[in-house]
């Protein structure tokens, strides 16, 4: 009985021991072991079970990305300004072993190595490549901390620079740069508004007198029309005339007659100016012709 209860307090303490040494690496996690103060594994996510009073977890690394905000550094640009520098850093550990063991403590050192790089690379660019090449930076600087920082089981994805704060006196003076610029721009937009308001008055006057002139072209081919019809009239109603005094037997003194009856009529109108046929010879025959008539 004895032994017995010997042995259960055993099994149970073997239980407890073994349940205390039992790990579950989460996802995203890797768990360094060590055995006896040595490095012994790197455990990945899952169930692990660990020699009680040998071996223990050293470390608890997270693989997953990780982002770093650095405070703002001073750098001095290729034309001897000073700036202040805000860097921020996306970093993931690839080998927690390296991670662990590689450098005493990593985002230390990885902020040492961006703040160097950055000195170096800013050094060689003048103020205005600075503001305006920040790509061109951030690719440079990706480049050299990822080369620096791999024996330390990092991997650098991206370097970015949130912001660049020139002296007090340069903002100043960019600002005054802006508004001067802000101002032509402002200037060129209302001498071109002006200009093509000019255009469009000068076309609307250019429209309206041909518009004009088409109306003064139209007015006097229509009374030409008119007047030509108006002859054209005229001449149809002589032709019949005449045509109607043949039809009716008349004979050339008559015609003389009634020609010599018209010429009568003119010289009674209004018209101080009477203008005599060249032909008297025909202004003859009519007189003779109207003393034939008078005779018979």
């Amino acid at each position: 009985m004895a032994v017995t209860g010997i042995i259960a307090a055993f099994g149970v303490v073997i239980l407890v021991i073994l349940g205390f040494n039992v790990t579950i690496v989460p996802q995203a996690y890797v768990y360094i072991v060590e055995r006896l103060g040595a490095y012994r594994a790197s455990w990945p996510t899952g169930l692990h079970l660990k020699l009680p009073y040998i071996e223990k977890v050293a470390k608890r690394v997270d693989i997953m990305e990780q982002v770093y905000d650095f405070a703002p550094q001073p750098v001095i640009t290729k034309d001897n300004v000073t700036i202040m520098v805000d860097t921020i850093v996306f970093f993931q550990v690839f080998d927690a072993k390296l991670f662990v063991y590689g450098v005493a403590n990593p985002l230390m050192a990885i902020e040492n190595v961006c703040a160097t790089t950055l000195r170096n690379v800013i050094g060689e660019l003048e103020l205005d490549q600075t503001l305006t090449g920040r790509d061109i930076i951030n690719t440079k600087m990706r480049m050299i901390v990822d080369e620096a920082t791999d024996p330390w089981g990092i991997k650098v994805s991206r370097v970015e620079l949130k912001s660049i704060t020139p002296p007090q006196a340069i903002i100043e003076s960019m600002e005054k740069q802006m508004k001067a610029e802000r101002e032509k721009r402002e200037a060129i937009l209302t001498a071109q508004g002006k200009k093509e308001a000019a255009i469009l008055e000068a076309e609307g006057e250019k429209q309206a007198a041909i518009l004009r002139a088409d109306a003064v072209k139209e007015k006097i081919i229509r009374e030409a029309e008119g007047e030509a019809q108006a002859i054209i009239a005229i001449q149809k109603a002589v032709a019949e005339g005449i045509k109607l005094v043949k039809e009716a037997g008349a004979d050339e003194a008559v015609i003389r007659l009634e020609a010599l009856k018209a010429f009568k009529e003119a010289a009674q109108g209004p018209a101080n100016k009477i203008i005599i046929p060249s032909d008297i010879q025909g202004a003859a025959g009519v007189v003779a012709a109207l003393g034939t008539i008078a005779k018979t």
